[in-house]
């Protein structure tokens, strides 16, 4: 099988890291790639991922019998329906349920819908009445973008003036189109984490759960990032959480997407927050999580292009997804000046193989001098152990080995895994 992986981040080199294992694998091609992925096959820089009908050409170019879809701009660009129109498998929603990501308003729709359970939340695209709503409210504020912002659109504070800065800059076009609109919610209290699901025909599969980190600095401070660390599995969780999200998020999720023409096969991310009342929604993500994936690919003992093969042809049917006993911890290497103005073109040294870490490539390129800085999130440093810690260990020890000049990293990731710190 001849597959096309669309991306370039840690999280594409990890899905193609593990998607080459595959026994039905005959070539894998990434488009843009990165490094990493170059070790695994073809890597095309001239497509631009966004662009639906490229991605069809290439398709009949290189005769790809199944696309599979990482970032979430070229799902809320249509490239699932481009190639779902030129009956090309794709696995990956369409436009319109990439809605679930691109317009939070939209999300919350869909889950009072679905009678999903979620925090409050009013939608504002003007200053005015956002600013009046923020000062009707108790705080802690949670102003997001409506749309897209690579991660970076939200902001959890105690501050009416930093919340109300950040409604000025969202409506202000720091987050361009994302901004134009800005979602205002109350704050709900209690340890985050993350369940993804392959989905089709109104059935899913869930993987195991996750937990990661996206404060940039120690203790979950500093600015939010698209993700600083994972770690899996997740200890002390009701043993019943995963088959409660199945049967009251995902599925009624599903149900009501239907209800309204919208046919979803891809990856689903639902951000839990388990408070004292109960697990509650944070937002859908139609896509894999990052770092997420990094810690999730290396546990799963199944064949996955199998799974998302049917899953994006025939349906799920009988097929599962199978995990290792192991536990994973992931420590992401970031550039200075992350998440504002990383500082790119930094050489990359002590970068080789760990007989007990795995390191998947996310901001970098190779130069005729060496592999470079190329972005925010530079690598991603998973140790693999029989048990949290020992993976820890492992991370973090190959994370100290790789340098380059004003290496970010958070010190704490998967430190308390039995609490909630993430």
């Amino acid at each position: 099988m001849r597959v096309l992986l669309i991306g370039g981040g840690g999280r594409e080199h990890a899905l193609g890291w593990k998607l080459a294992q595959s026994s039905l694998l005959e070539t894998l091609i990434s488009c843009q790639g990165n490094p990493g992925l170059a070790e695994l096959g073809d890597v095309v820089l001239d497509v631009d991922p966004t662009d639906p009908e490229a991605i069809v050409e290439l398709c009949a170019e290189r005769n790809i019998d199944l696309v599979v879809v990482g970032p979430e701009a070229p799902l809320a660009a249509g490239i699932a329906d481009a190639l779902m129109d030129a009956e090309t498998p794709v696995f990956g929603p369409t436009r319109s349920g990439a809605r679930l990501e691109s317009s939070k308003s939209f999300a919350k729709e869909v889950m009072a819908g679905a009678g999903v359970p979620t925090a409050a939340s009013a939608t504002f695209s003007d200053r005015e009445s956002a600013v009046l709503h923020l000062k009707d409210s108790p705080g802690p504020y949670v102003v997001k973008a409506d749309g897209l912002a690579a991660g970076k659109g939200v902001l959890v504070t105690d501050s009416i003036k930093d919340a109300i800065g950040w409604v000025n800059d969202c409506l202000g076009g720091k987050f361009g189109e994302a901004g134009s609109s800005v979602l205002i919610e109350d704050y709900l209290d209690g340890p985050e984490l993350s369940i993804f699901y392959i989905c089709a025909d109104r059935e899913a599969i869930p993987l195991q759960p996750a937990r990661d980190y996206k404060r940039l600095f120690d203790g979950d401070k500093g600015p939010n990032t698209g993700g600083m660390g994972s770690f899996s599995p997740v200890e002390n969780l009701d043993a019943d959480l995963v088959d409660w999200t199945t049967l009251n998020v995902v599925l009624p999720t599903l149900a009501e997407l239907a209800s309204r023409d919208v046919d979803y096969t891809g990856f689903l991310y639902v951000g839990l927050i388990l408070t004292n009342d109960g697990p509650r929604v944070l937002e859908f993500n139609c896509r894999l999580g990052d770092p997420e994936t990094e810690v999730l690919m290396p546990l799963i003992t199944s064949d996955l292009l199998v799974v998302l093969h049917a899953a994006a042809t025939v349906g799920i049917g009988d097929h599962s997804v199978t995990w290792s006993d192991q536990a994973a911890v992931d420590v992401v290497l970031a550039a200075p000046g992350y998440p504002e103005s990383p500082e790119t073109g930094l050489a990359i040294s002590g970068l080789e193989p760990f007989s007990d870490a795995l390191v998947f490539h996310s901001g970098t390129r190779e130069t005729d001098d060496g592999l470079v800085t190329a972005g925010g999130r530079v690598l991603n440093v998973v140790g693999l152990g029989r048990s949290v810690g020992e993976a820890r260990e492992r991370s973090y020890d190959a994370a100290r080995r790789i340098d380059f000049a004003g290496k970010q990293f958070r010190s704490d990731i998967a430190a308390d895994t039995a609490g909630g710190v993430g």
